[in-house]
């Protein structure tokens, strides 16, 4: 069984569609509580399923760079 393709979410759709008003489209946006217009459970099923952004891992810090062996032998024996 194909696995089923993920359809965009309701805050996706709103914002292609405001990119498309934006370059010129003629669709406007629907008044809230019109026909066809996202309902108050629309936007709180969507809120339930919306992403939480993981917490970052500390950045790794460079180790501290040391002098070579051969560098350091060398201004020892040169005293």
């Amino acid at each position: 069984m194909p696995a089923a393709k993920k359809k965009p979410g309701l805050y996706a759709n709103i914002h292609a569609k405001q990119e498309r008003i934006a370059h010129g489209s003629s669709e406007k946006m629907r008044k809230p509580a019109s026909a066809g217009a996202p309902t108050q459970a629309s936007f709180d099923k969507s809120k339930k399923t919306e992403k939480t952004p993981g917490k970052k891992a500390p950045a790794k810090k460079a180790p501290a760079k040391k002098a070579p062996a051969k560098k350091a032998a060398a201004k020892k024996a040169a005293r």
